[in-house]
């Protein structure tokens, strides 16, 4: 795979109380957010060298983001690694007995493709493969 990080998720309660935070410690602002519906979230993605820093808010308290918030409080909610063909990731994976949340792959933010390892096959961590959709990153 030539695994690269696209973006670490952080889950956070008020993305207009963090994003200001996340702005001074990185020094650089906010590059907009999105609502993807189909996760429950808003998202805000800031530019962090090669890769992203993405904050999470939850848009109801169905959220899997709210209710990893109401566990574990803010904070690292997940790794993401960019993938060039997350279909051939998915199976290759599958094959080798991951295990994925939900539907996968599936509509992430930014137009691109995405699916979740579950923490239980990935030494504890929520792992994201995320494909860029045709033109994006």
């Amino acid at each position: 795979m030539g695994a690269r990080i696209d973006h670490l998720g952080i889950a956070v309660k008020d993305l207009a109380r963090a994003e200001p935070l996340f702005a001074a410690l990185l020094g650089t602002p906010a590059a907009g957010r999105e609502v993807v519906a189909s996760e429950g979230v808003e998202v805000s993605f800031f530019r962090v060298g090669e890769s992203r820093i993405e904050l999470l808010q939850a848009t109801g308290p169905e959220s899997p983001i709210a209710r990893a918030i109401e566990r574990r409080g803010e904070g690292v909610h997940h790794v993401c690694l960019a993938v060039d063909d997350i279909d051939a990731e998915v199976a290759r994976l599958r094959g080798l007995g991951f295990q994925f949340v939900g539907d996968a792959p599936r509509p992430g933010a930014g137009g691109h493709r995405v699916a979740f390892i579950h923490p239980k096959s990935a030494g504890g961590v929520l792992v994201e493969l995320s494909q860029a959709g045709e033109g994006g990153h």
